[in-house]
């Protein structure tokens, strides 16, 4: 058996049978809105669909495109002609079996199918995950417009002399990513020395960029390297500028502009050679207009600024999958599942792609590391995506009610408590419990095989027990 879960679409044992031999599992659908709905939550490797069932292959073919990347093989009859395969190929079908004399080449096609997913090398990942000619030197994911035009200004300012360089951008959108780029491409060989302006009082942050002398403060008991002269002729990133005190911006103004600075304490004039790159993810015109930052610091920095978008920029969204796809293959967050978790449904990277956001590619990255961790199958389903993990939290705790938590996770919870309830109310009588929820034999067996609801042994119940037994389902 080459392939691990198939979903058939008929009413003939025989084809559930040519199933079988092929597939580990197989889950039988009796209606087209049935299958679709196996297909959604089983992500399959294979369909195959009778073409005696319905007459509407265009429509069926169209829906499972849409929810699965898994192909489709249609059964028909042994007195159909050769060229209905061609129609149905261009319906979006994957092969076609005449009939029973053919039944033995699904083990050909199966083969095939579980063989697609080639070894990748690092050449061809250059090519997907990467544009153009910038993955040797910059490695910033990333194929949209969006991306392509921040590459190009990054390529532009590195070439040339601009100093200092600003990089604007919101939370998470990889503005040091951007500075390492333009450092590798003008000072490879140079040092890299980043300092997040926001993480230190204005002391400690004007000591850390210049130094300071012995005795310049209290508890200065030896004189100290500034990051400016550890820098060297390399590149000093001043991460989130917008954060620095007022007076300490004047000192890097006259650094900037003079090309010389003094340790805190000191009365030596010291040359600075570093190419100083600056980052904001606030609009610093309107930090300036607002008094909260120097006018002529921000016009100084602001030569040619490198912008990256947002991902929820329409230029930008389309690296969403992309992204996703990267950061599952690079994660090291769960070694032992490296091998295992291929790649992601398309009903988990349309949820993806309908989320604002506001954390940006970081946010996306805690995204599929936590799915990762979650996930228990090949490919990461829906129910392991969970955008805030506060709603794990509260779905754990049994907060139903808490504002703000209907989410992918909570739902497929609820679902699976509601399916067990069913069938401890009917005594595990699938037939009984798939019609209490309205739901078909087939879809309800797919459901048990998801959630892997298992019967449990009833323990003997007390009088209280019965007391506060929760209403059965017939009567909600």
């Amino acid at each position: 058996m080459s392939l691990n879960k198939t979903v058939t679409v008929s009413r003939e044992t025989e084809v559930h049978e040519l199933a079988r031999r092929v597939s580990r599992q197989v889950f039988t659908a009796d209606t087209i809105i049935e299958a679709s709905d196996i297909i959604e939550t089983q992500d399959p490797d294979l369909i195959i669909l009778d073409r005696r069932f319905t007459p509407h292959l265009d429509r069926f073919l169209t829906a499972a495109e849409r929810i699965s990347n898994a192909p489709v093989v249609i059964v028909g009859n042994d007195n159909e002609d050769a060229d209905s395969f061609a129609e149905l190929r261009k319906m979006g079908a994957y092969d076609y079996l005449r009939g029973k004399t053919d039944h033995d080449r699904l083990e050909e096609i199966a083969a095939r199918i579980s063989e697609q997913p080639k070894t990748e090398t690092p050449q061809t990942a250059a090519n997907l995950f990467f544009a153009d000619d910038f993955a040797e030197s910059i490695e910033i994911v990333g194929r949209s417009e969006a991306i392509k035009t921040t590459l190009k200004m990054i390529k532009l300012v590195a070439a040339s002399k601009c100093d200092p360089v600003l990089i604007v951008g919101e939370t998470g959108t990889g503005k040091e990513l951007a500075a390492r780029a333009v450092h590798t491409l003008r000072h490879p060989d140079q040092p890299f020395v980043a300092v997040n302006c926001a993480a230190l009082t204005a002391n400690l942050l004007e000591s850390e960029l210049f130094g300071h002398v012995k005795g310049a403060f209290t508890g200065a008991d030896r004189e100290k390297m500034g990051l400016l002269e550890l820098a060297a002729t390399g590149t000093l990133f001043l991460d989130e500028i917008s954060e620095m005190p007022i007076d300490l911006q004047a000192k890097l103004l006259r650094v900037i502009q003079e090309r010389t600075f003094r340790k805190v304490g000191g009365t030596k004039d010291i040359q600075s050679t570093a190419t100083v790159i600056a980052s904001s993810n606030r609009n610093l015109k309107k930090e300036a207009q607002a008094n909260r930052f120097r006018h002529d610091l921000y016009y100084r920095l602001c030569v040619a600024p490198i912008t990256l978008a947002p991902l929820r920029s329409p230029r930008q969204m389309q690296d969403i999958p992309l992204l996703a796809e990267y950061f599952l293959k690079t994660s090291s967050i769960c070694p032992e599942k490296c091998d295992k978790i291929r790649s992601l449904t398309k009903l988990a990277l349309e949820t993806l792609e309908r989320h604002n956001w506001p954390g940006n590619i970081r946010e996306l990255r805690n995204v599929i590391d936590r799915a990762i961790i979650y996930e228990q199958t090949n490919k990461i389903g829906v129910n392991s995506i969970v955008i805030d993990p506060s709603d794990l939290d509260s779905a754990l705790a049994g907060d139903a009610a808490a504002p703000g938590r209907l989410r992918n996770y909570s739902l497929a919870k609820a679902e699976r408590e509601l399916i067990s309830r069913a069938l401890r109310e009917t005594g595990w009588q699938k037939t009984k419990a798939a019609s209490l929820l309205g739901i078909t034999r087939a879809t309800l067996y797919a459901k048990v095989k998801q959630y892997n609801i298992e019967q449990q042994p009833q323990p003997a119940q007390s009088a209280d027990d019965l007391l506060y037994a929760p209403e059965p389902l017939a009567a909600l």
